[in-house]
């Protein structure tokens, strides 16, 4: 109870709130860098996922190169491209580098639903679609992406789940986010700080993955609900990891 009491008291004091190193400020970076990387992630993968799923073309290659990305650790990406001498002389060389590192881990899950969810639609639908007068473009939006949808949110959630947990490491390459206080409660040894910052991220996820819910469930057609509804459990969305610093 005394290190919990500890941790309040660290949180509610007004010096943690000030400052550029104030929790207020930490976190608007750390959203802001999560909310860049999460749309150019979307726009790009979404589109990719998108056009290759409705052409039934690519599939091996788009799965593989997704499954092969997932596997890169983001602490090794993030530090290679901090290290770059044509980052580390830009004004914001940490940011760029937190930014790029980001995306690349948002794009996979994104990319796949896009694909899957486009390509599982049932064939007769989109005859049917094209039969009723509707041109193959108009057939796509109109049809195939409405269905489609909650499938492809459900990877933009777990692409936004996952950056807003592991943007913490761009504090590592300079970049001032909540994960300053956990590095500097490392270094300093200081348990305190280094749970303070913590938990913060942790409540941060939580808060982000509930706001990602309700947007699927605002953007999503009642009948595409439906049939996501009914629709076995384990084709709605790619695993996601539990919010955490990912290396």
């Amino acid at each position: 109870m005394n290190f919990l009491s500890q941790v309040g008291a660290y949180l509610t004091s007004g010096a943690q709130w000030s400052g550029m190193d104030g929790i207020p400020n930490l976190l608007a970076n750390q959203v802001e860098i999560s909310a860049l990387a999460v749309v150019a992630a979307v726009i790009a993968g979404v589109g990719a996922g998108a056009v290759l799923g409705h052409t039934r073309r690519g599939g091996f290659a788009v799965l593989n190169a997704a499954n092969a990305a997932r596997a890169v650790p983001s602490f090794a990406l993030i530090t290679l491209l901090g290290i770059q001498p044509a980052i580390v002389r830009l004004p914001q060389g940490g940011l760029i580098a937190t930014g790029i590192a980001m995306w690349a881990l948002a794009v996979p899950p994104i990319l796949t639903n896009a694909y899957v969810g486009v390509q599982d639609v049932d064939p007769e639908v989109r005859t049917a679609a094209v039969a009723m007068g509707m041109r193959p473009a108009q057939a796509f939006w109109k049809v195939e992406f409405p269905l489609a949808l909650p499938l492809i949110m459900a990877g933009a959630r777990t692409a936004a789940v996952e950056v807003v947990a592991t943007a913490t490491l761009g504090a590592y390459v300079g970049f001032n986010d909540l994960g300053t206080l956990v590095f500097s409660g490392l270094a300093l040894h200081n348990n305190v700080e280094t749970f303070s910052g913590a938990l913060l991220v942790a409540v941060l996820a939580l808060v982000v993955d509930a706001l990602m819910a309700l947007t699927a469930r605002a953007l999503t057609p009642a009948g595409a609900r439906a049939s996501a509804a009914r629709a076995p459990r384990g084709r709605q969305l790619l695993p996601r990891r539990a919010p955490s610093m990912r290396g």
